[in-house]
């Protein structure tokens, strides 16, 4: 990961952070552009070579200028959203897509083997998203060229997020903090947390997620399966977490504050809870840029529960092309709206008023959230033989 690279800090982040702290005001953006468009092309050439960099660079370039068009109820933005979602599509759900719509096929012949994922599409295309969307809607402002490239190229956040909004990012961009001393003793204590999450926990309880496979799982007793599951758990939230650390960290050292991504979320006692605490910045997009549109709350009970079920779903394919991880976000979905039915008939919730009841919801949480990860970590099949070893033996 490019987060646990020498090159990352030496030849990008300190740099950029140094140069950014000691330039005027109006040269700020350009030193986002230029650390971030560096960044950009060395870590996708170096990973996939030849001029993909190169190519996918002018898929900003391309994305910000059109952006220029954006107004108030503009058609410019609905064309804005359109393309960032093909080219999601094309990069990311192509072979996915075309392999579901040939899944009798012994072969899928619009299948692109040469295809690749640029560095961090799934982020920045939700920011291109946002912007078109808050520009039609007239929440935000149009902002100049250079400020809205920084705001893309903005590379701490470019690989694993926090997903930023242009109207939080704008202001930390035309007036950063001053408190030097500050902001770089937070900034190297939050990366040096992250990284200790990451080498220190993730890497290490990974070797005991390895096993979740389905050769593994045949032989193995109930309670071993248990731990690898707990221990995915884990691993995926130090994980997340602490790339997360890291970017919110390395923002600091510009001056910088970008929202937090995660409020211990393994610690809450229902579901609807765990949402708000796990992968924020996600969860708020998803809310404000799917639910809301397709009616959120102010439909009738059972469109509610359709819209639920729609949002998880994106959620899980936006983590991965896999059915795996729409029924992960099913799963979720599902558990969302078995929530809203049990807070109908029990308002409040025994967990909101009582020790016992606040330790029963959050095992009950805790549980049905580690169990799901089975769907995240494997393929349908090899999960499903997961549930039933552990169920049956």
């Amino acid at each position: 990961m490019i987060f646990n690279t020498l090159i990352y800090y030496f030849l990008f982040l300190l740099p950029a952070a140094g140069l950014f702290r000691v330039v005027k005001s109006d040269w700020r953006p350009l030193v986002c552009i230029g650390a971030g468009s560096g960044f950009f092309l060395y870590f996708s050439i170096t990973q996939f070579g030849g001029y993909f960099g190169a190519a996918c660079l002018l898929m900003f370039v391309w994305e910000s200028l059109f952006s220029r068009l954006y107004k108030k109820g503009s058609i410019f933005c609905l064309i804005g959203v359109a393309q960032a979602v093909i080219f999601l599509f094309i990069f990311k759900y192509w072979n996915f897509f075309t392999g579901l719509a040939f899944h009798f096929s012994k072969e899928n012949p619009l299948r692109w083997s040469s295809i690749f994922l640029p560095l961090g599409i799934s982020f920045f295309t939700f920011e291109f998203i946002h912007y078109a969307v808050d520009r039609y809607k007239g929440t935000t402002e149009a902002g100049r060229l250079r400020d809205y490239l920084a705001f893309i190229l903005f590379f701490p956040t470019m690989v694993a997020g926090p997903i930023k909004r242009y109207q939080d990012f704008l202001p930390n961009l035309l007036q950063p903090s001053t408190d030097f001393t500050l902001d770089w003793n937070r900034g190297i204590t939050r990366i040096l947390s992250g990284l200790i999450k990451k080498f220190a926990i993730a890497d290490v309880l990974s070797t005991l997620t390895n096993h979740l496979n389905h050769a593994d799982i045949a032989v193995a007793p109930r309670w071993v399966l248990i731990i690898w599951i707990l221990a995915y758990g884990i691993h995926i939230y130090f994980d997340f977490s602490g790339y997360s650390d890291i970017a919110i960290g390395s923002a600091r050292l510009f001056g910088i504050t970008v929202k937090e991504n995660f409020n211990w979320p393994y610690l809450q006692t229902n579901i609807a809870d765990f949402w708000a605490c796990w992968h924020i910045t996600l969860y708020r997009w998803l809310i404000d840029y799917i639910f809301i549109p397709l009616g959120g709350s102010r439909v009738s009970p059972i469109m509610i529960y359709r819209n639920v079920m729609i949002t998880m779903a994106f959620s899980g394919l936006w983590h991965g092309a896999g059915l795996n991880f729409v029924v992960w976000g099913l799963w979720h979905g599902a558990l969302l709206c078995g929530h809203r039915l049990w807070r109908k008939w029990r308002d409040p919730l025994p967990a909101e008023t009582s020790l016992g009841g606040r330790l029963a919801g959050w095992a009950l949480t805790f549980t049905l959230v580690t169990l799901g990860w089975a769907f995240f970590c494997m393929d349908i099949h090899t999960a499903l033989f997961f549930f039933q070893r552990l169920l049956i033996g």
